[in-house]
């Protein structure tokens, strides 16, 4: 189940259905990885900046074992990148999400994520 428009890369059609899809399915990340550049470089609130796939990996794992829905708000599209706004809903209430990712060769290259990471913790987010 994708939360996405027909406009979205495919790339992030399989992003969202492995967030989507449960902790179980998720396992070690292993689906995931593929989908990111070898120099994936990921900054967020709580994780800070990182540049390689291992701790990102990690964090997903915890916000897919904690969410139990996502719904899309808005998404934006274009030939190098995407924006994606969604609502979390986490055990204690919803979080909204912002994503903002950058391709190369069809896979991530960048992801920008921004929430207020006092809220996401409160809710539930690990």
């Amino acid at each position: 189940m994708t939360i996405l428009s027909q406009r979205a890369p495919s790339v992030l059609e399989a992003y969202y259905e492995i967030l989507t899809s449960g902790i179980e399915k998720y396992g070690d990340g292993s689906a995931l990885s593929p989908l990111l550049m070898e120099d994936f470089d990921f900054e967020g609130p709580i994780a800070g900046h990182e540049v390689g796939s291992s701790l990102f990996l990690e964090g997903v794992r915890g916000f897919i074992a904690n969410v139990n829905r996502i719904d899309l708000v808005q998404e934006v599209h274009d030939t190098d990148g995407s924006a994606v706004i969604y609502d979390a809903h986490m055990p204690e209430g919803i979080v909204r999400l912002t994503e903002f990712f950058r391709f190369t060769n069809g896979r991530i290259q960048r992801l920008r994520l921004l929430y207020d990471p006092a809220d996401y913790l409160a809710k539930g987010g690990a």
